[in-house]
């Protein structure tokens, strides 16, 4: 089964992104916050050109969705790249008051180099950035102890940009959500799909959960221990020797009168709501080595530069 195009709508996003970079001159720390499901597909993919030499905290959210495991092989894995990863459960507090803490350290280094030039210290200006529904909403309302601000499923047009004050030492941009004007990995695109992190995009909710189920067993194979059982234990069917479209139908027959578009959905939803269990669907290569397998995500990447290498070897 072919990866289903995902696509979205660039006008509202090319708007909220030249609002947030007009934005972006007068902050000083970024929090960015992923899904701690997919750390890697929900990196902007022009984050580093926006920040320049900004200081960054990098937020990964949901944390509650994966193993705990897992949150220490990313956090290993994040220090390898000369990064600190802060998870946080924002829905429950989790985790918050550590990036709380860690935004006002960097805005303490920041007004010492004020004072280093004779200038007086001000107030940390921040901005929580990130794609839709990853959680950016919650972060800030737990932030500022209140809620303030609400969640809209739609990028770039979540709400106006606004500055909010947290305390007397930091003050917080409210921000929408993000999405690149355009996404040619479809593989990270697929992912924020089956995660909802895309707000309103146009897919199709069959092939996303058909795909959904063939990357759960490609997980599985390359990571036995860190995915679980969690489909066959829901439903009472094991995706083991099906594909995944095959396994949507089953389903489909199986408890929703073979009505597949809904068995689709339903699947989806338990996955986003964490009914199938904690489940990564990104793991860190060294999570995975340990499990004596190569990433599916490079491994597919090592075939696309094998066929490009055949390809120039061949002009």
């Amino acid at each position: 089964m072919s990866t289903p195009p995902i696509q979205w709508y660039p006008g509202h996003i090319a708007k909220a992104e030249r609002s947030l970079l007009e934005q972006l001159k007068k902050v000083d720390v970024v929090l960015e916050v992923r899904d701690a499901r997919i750390p890697i597909a929900t990196r902007h993919p022009q984050i580093g050109q926006w920040l320049g030499n900004k200081e960054r905290v990098l937020v990964l959210n949901r944390m509650d969705m994966i193993p705990a495991g897992v949150q220490q092989d990313w956090r290993t894995w994040f220090q390898k790249q000369d990064d600190t990863a802060y998870f946080t459960d924002a829905n429950h507090g989790k985790g918050v008051e550590a990036v709380s803490r860690a935004a006002q350290a960097l805005g303490a280094k920041m007004n010492q180099r004020r004072r280093d030039r004779g200038m007086l210290p001000r107030p940390v200006r921040a901005v929580v950035i990130g794609f839709p529904n990853v959680g950016k909403s919650a972060l800030i309302n737990r932030l500022l102890k209140r809620r303030v601000v609400e969640s809209a499923r739609r990028p770039g047009v979540t709400r106006q940009l606004r500055w909010i004050r947290i305390s007397d030492e930091l003050e917080l941009l409210d921000a929408p959500g993000i999405l690149p004007s355009k996404l040619t990995n479809q593989q990270a695109a697929l992912k924020l799909a089956i995660c909802d992190d895309i707000g309103e995009a146009a897919y199709d909710n069959q092939r996303v959960a058909a795909a959904f189920v063939d990357l759960w067993k490609e997980l599985s194979e390359a990571a036995p221990t860190l995915i679980g059982s969690g489909l066959e234990t829901r439903y009472g069917l094991s995706p083991s020797g099906v594909t995944g479209e095959t396994y949507l139908a089953q389903l489909a027959e199986h408890r929703y009168q073979n009505d597949v578009e809904r068995a689709a959905r339903q699947l989806l939803n338990d996955f986003r709501k964490g009914l199938l269990g904690a489940v990564p669907l990104e793991l860190p290569p060294a999570a995975i080595a340990a499990e004596g397998q190569g990433n599916p995500d490079e491994r597919a990447e090592e075939r696309a530069e094998e066929k490009s290498g055949e390809h120039s070897g061949a002009q």
